[in-house]
């Protein structure tokens, strides 16, 4: 869409390539300033790795719609000169690479630009799940060369532009033949049949597209743009502007220029509400939030229109918004870059709040996206039917659209990262429950971290992930929420060593609960109120945290028998256990094992250690098991 879209507000009319055999930068940089893009490409491409030459070179491919080209270039530009680059040229390396359906570089590029995380194949699979609709499509025309874009409801018939006409001049711009209206039937399996071209009153030696019509077939507004060129800055170029024109006697007749089109900027893709009381379209005239916005006028009953007013950030943003469609419902189709999508144009719909405002736009999805150009979708609400234009395919194309609805697959996915270090938690088992508590299904999430479950409608959920030495997370969802069918959940769970000062991990990676030290009596086993005190900590820790196993680990000092001291650790250790079992907390949650003098903190070679120093190996220990 992109050769379509410039030579729309942009005439590259300098046809004549300079005459010397080696090109100079300033040769190029004209062609490039009067978007002769194909010959200022060829020249660019003689004159090494400035970084003026790369950037223009990527651009000049870029508006052409030559993706793996401007990839090329951008990717050199980058490599030798990212430090100094402007954002905008960031948005461009990103759209191109992901029109190469390089999503996980372009995603990164994007990144960079937006100044936060985007995984575009992630959210356009959350998104097309969550459509209303999905779209089949059928390409209206064998000959793919056409550039056929643009396309209106004509009674019957559709209308659309087209750069068929060869007989026509060619421009600078992509050295094709200028565009023109026509009309033509659909036949029963969508393609076009019958194409005629508008009349000379209507189609001139400039450019003629997105026409719309009055629901009489009396009243047409279309594009046409400007034989005058107009310089600004240091460029010059024709605009585009909507004419409007009466069918009268047979033939269409009192072409006239809308009012509030100009030579200083453009407006273009008109479209007409349902009551035909007001013309929307896209510009980049003064008071745009970015490079096109929607525009609206009323159009008064004495054929005056009031002054053009923006639609607002909620539908507009610093990139390219076109293409507006109105349907019967008072929905609002459009296309944008700007909005999060597949990359480059997507369609859009935004919903009808009051006479003047419009919902959050939602993206439609994979079936009508993709990752090159889609725009200008049309529907008929009663048939199910409609069109739109892509340039999948390389150069624009019509597509006859079927809506269908979605077969809806009610699921939850997400992913299970580390709360304070957010990396990924592969390994991590994640349960689904139903209302009532009762497990439904659960995974061991892979290496990406992320996990998904099947649902029903106007169901409630709860997901939890469990992780040994981690906090359990848990998120609670339901599937009654219209449209929110697909949701996308990202689990952070914490660590009991991040959460507790107490929990520590030791250097063979063990968690253990630091605790004061449980002396037992000579020869004893028997809990001590000084024990049970530091006891009662320990079951708090554990009613915290009710998915805590740990291990109680009782140990002795060394004068004894080796048997006598492990029978006597684990009559120890299962009198702390069964402390604990007393005290509220689930047996299956405990385990206890003595190691009698195995394992001392003071080493006594004779067993020549002061009663105090074996009064620190009588200890317990515990040890975190998951």
């Amino acid at each position: 869409m992109k050769k379509i879209f410039y030579i729309l507000f942009i005439i590259g009319c300098f046809t004549n390539l300079f005459g010397q055999k080696k090109p100079t930068l300033k040769q190029a940089n004209k062609l490039f300033e009067r978007k002769a893009y194909v010959k200022a490409a060829e020249m660019y491409e003689q004159l090494g790795t400035k970084k003026e030459v790369l950037q223009n070179l990527g651009d000049s491919y870029y508006y052409n719609f030559q993706m793996l080209n401007a990839v090329r270039a951008y990717g050199q530009l980058f490599f030798e000169h990212k430090d100094s680059l402007k954002p905008e040229v960031y948005f461009r390396y990103a759209n191109a690479l992901k029109g190469t359906a390089d999503f996980e570089k372009g995603d990164a590029i994007m990144s960079e630009y937006l100044g936060y995380e985007q995984n575009t194949p992630k959210f356009m699979k959350n998104i097309t799940r969550n459509s209303a609709f999905t779209y089949k499509l059928v390409l209206m025309s064998k000959n793919k060369n056409n550039g056929d874009f643009g396309i209106s409801f004509f009674g019957e018939k559709v209308v659309f532009a087209s750069l068929r006409n060869s007989e026509n001049a060619s421009y600078g711009w992509n050295e094709r033949p200028y565009l023109d209206l026509f009309s033509a039937s659909v036949n029963n399996e969508g393609q076009l049949t019958n194409v005629e071209p508008f009349p000379e009153e209507i189609n001139t030696k400039t450019h003629e597209s997105s026409a719309v019509f009055t629901s009489d077939l009396k009243t047409m507004y279309f594009n046409r743009t400007g034989e005058k060129q107009v310089e600004i800055g240091d460029q010059r170029f024709a605009s585009v502007k909507i004419y409007k024109a009466e069918f009268k006697d047979g033939k269409w007749t009192n072409v006239v220029m809308l009012p509030f089109s100009s030579d200083q900027y453009s407006v273009q893709h008109p479209a007409l509400s349902k009551d035909e009381k007001k013309l929307y379209f896209a510009s980049d005239m003064q008071g745009t939030i970015g490079s096109f916005d929607i525009f609206v006028v009323d159009i008064n009953d004495d054929g005056t229109y009031s002054q053009p007013r923006n639609l607002g950030e909620n539908i507009n943003t610093i990139h390219r918004e076109q293409f507006p469609f109105i349907a019967d419902d008072g929905s609002l189709y459009f296309a944008s870059d700007g909005h999060q999508g597949h990359g480059n144009l997507d369609n859009f719909i935004s919903y009808k709040v009051n006479e003047t405002d419009f919902s959050k736009p939602e993206n439609l999805g994979l079936t009508i996206n993709s990752e090159m150009d889609d725009f200008n979708l049309i529907l008929d609400y009663k048939t199910g039917k409609g069109y739109f234009s892509s340039n999948r395919t390389g150069d624009d194309n019509l597509y006859t659209v079927t809506m269908e609805e979605n077969k809806l697959l009610f699921a939850v996915e997400g992913v299970v990262r580390d709360k304070n270090s957010l990396q990924l938690l592969p390994g991590t088992t994640v349960k689904l429950f139903n209302e009532a508590g009762d497990l439904l299904e659960e995974v061991i999430v892979g290496k990406d971290g992320d996990f998904v479950f099947n649902t029903e409608p106007d169901k409630k959920y709860k997901v939890m992930a469990f992780r040994d030495f981690y906090i359990p997370a848990e998120a609670y969802f339901d599937t009654s929420e219209k449209g929110k069918v697909y949701i996308d959940l990202e689990m952070k769970v914490e660590s009991y060593s991040d959460a507790e000062k107490n929990i520590k991990k030791d250097a063979e990676g063990s968690f253990f609960i630091e605790l004061e030290n449980i002396y037992f009596d000579l020869d004893k086993s028997v809990i001590k109120p000084q024990a049970a005190q530091v006891l009662d900590v320990l079951i708090a820790l554990l009613k915290k945290y009710p998915y805590m196993e740990i291990e109680i680990g009782a140990h002795t000092d060394s004068r004894a028998s080796d048997m006598y001291n492990l029978r006597l650790s684990n009559r120890r250790a299962a009198s702390a256990l069964e402390y604990l079992v007393q005290n509220g907390i689930e047996r299956k949650r405990l385990r206890s094992i003595g190691y009698g003098e195995t394992r001392p903190l003071i080493i006594c070679p004779k067993n020549d250690c002061t009663e105090t120093e074996h009064g620190i190996n009588r200890r317990c220990t515990f040890r975190i098991i998951k």
